[in-house]
């Protein structure tokens, strides 16, 4: 049958499950899930996720409005795969649109998990707030594939918002952050996955843009143990700055390390999908030392302020370490959610779904800010951060806002 016949056929089997598997609704109790890879290589940046979620729960003292609340933290990796699945991430969906109780989906992780679930939670009305997906074409019309992100939304109405910055600021302002570093030659990798890809080509578009010689772009295989050969075309380029669109699980720790083996004295640039610890620890931290930068949109959490700052020292004083970068992210989404929820004071996922989606001057851990038409995070802030001493150390701030008053 014609795509769009079987697409509509797909909806219709799961609006039937959905129907056929309701149960009755405790009306006492309100439920909110989250789905992240909870196994293999993601599993650190998503336990500090987990924590932020947690926490915003916790300080809420466990009730939202007349509610008590109850978190299920679900998985959407498997441990065969060592990442995200659309098995698993479709399963953890319909397990929650059938659970009359479930008011909130805190997710996903990944952009591509996110396409999978989108569309399934479109058909409840149920509130999908994400703490770390930054693919355009999730929210944005005319920047995706074609049919974003119409495609995800099956009855035509929103239920999706992100509270993290999409690849539409990280990638062209990375760009105009290598030009203003003096970069003239630059050479491009990707994972050719929907995030990965996807920031490297508005990188690469932008580079275009501004005069800088792309000398190379290729998508490399995230399952290749080694990366040497690809390593001797990158370094017969001559770039003065090698761009990884990927995640530290898509090898971004084995490009650097390649890289420095074959004696590549280029600069090594990464988007937010490499901010954390393991991607050091997986390079090497002396591979990367003075030349690895990387871009997340927002601020990191050492340069929260207000009660951004205060999350970051509650979440130091409980666990003993300073969080990764998305945990406020996850902490920030549930905030949104609860007050969604608090705010209608009913379990109507419609209702909950269109409070959120209207939030404007939102005061909270991420500074103040609101949902854009799309449902896009008002804010417009890139930090950059190089690796030094076997950390991250914040750089400079860049500001959508300032770079498009620039001469």
């Amino acid at each position: 049958m014609p795509m769009k016949a079987r697409t509509w056929a797909a909806w219709l089997v799961v609006g039937m499950a959905v129907a056929a598997g309701c149960r009755p609704a405790d009306p006492t109790l309100v439920k909110i899930v989250s789905s992240l890879p909870r196994t293999g290589s993601a599993k650190q940046q998503s336990d500090t996720i987990v924590r932020g979620i947690r926490m915003a729960i916790e300080e809420a003292g466990g009730r939202v409005g007349p509610f008590r609340i109850e978190y299920l933290d679900l998985d959407d990796s498997t441990a065969a795969a060592g990442q995200w699945t659309s098995e698993a991430e479709a399963a953890n969906a319909r397990r929650a649109l059938q659970d009359p109780d479930v008011m909130a989906y805190i997710g996903t992780f990944n952009s591509g998990a996110a396409k999978v679930s989108m569309p399934i939670l479109n058909l409840g009305d149920l509130l999908m707030v994400s703490p770390a997906n930054t693919a355009v074409g999730l929210t944005k019309p005319g920047l995706g594939a074609p049919g974003e992100p119409e495609v995800y939304r099956p009855t035509g109405r929103f239920n999706y918002v992100r509270v993290v910055p999409a690849d539409d600021l990280q990638g062209p302002l990375s760009a105009d952050w290598a030009k203003q570093r003096g970069v003239k030659k630059v050479y491009i990798l990707d994972d050719n996955e929907v995030y990965g890809k996807g920031i490297a080509d508005l990188f690469d578009e932008r580079c275009r843009e501004l005069g800088i010689e792309v000398v190379g772009h290729d998508s490399i295989d995230a399952k290749a143990q080694e990366f040497k050969s690809l390593m001797a075309s990158v370094k017969a380029a001559h770039p003065d700055l090698v761009y990884f669109g990927g995640t530290t699980q898509t090898k971004g720790g084995q490009l650097a390390k390649d890289m420095a083996s074959a004696g590549i004295g280029a600069l090594f640039m990464v988007p937010d999908g490499c901010r954390e610890q393991v991607f050091i620890d997986s390079a090497g931290a002396a591979n990367l030392e003075g030349r690895c930068f990387v871009t997340f949109g927002g601020l990191p959490p050492e340069k929260l302020t207000g009660k951004g700052q205060a999350f970051v020292e509650r979440y130091q004083k409980k666990f003993g370490e300073l969080p990764e970068a998305y945990a406020v992210y996850g902490y920030e989404a549930t905030c949104v959610a609860l007050q969604a929820i608090r705010e209608v004071g009913a379990k109507d996922r419609r209702a909950i779904t269109d409070r959120a989606l209207a939030i404007r001057g939102f005061d909270g851990a991420l500074g103040r800010w609101g949902f854009d038409a799309n449902g896009d995070t008002t804010m417009r802030t890139l930090t950059v951060s190089v690796v030094k001493g076997g950390k991250f150390e914040f750089e400079e701030i860049l500001d959508a806002a300032e770079e498009a008053a620039a001469p």
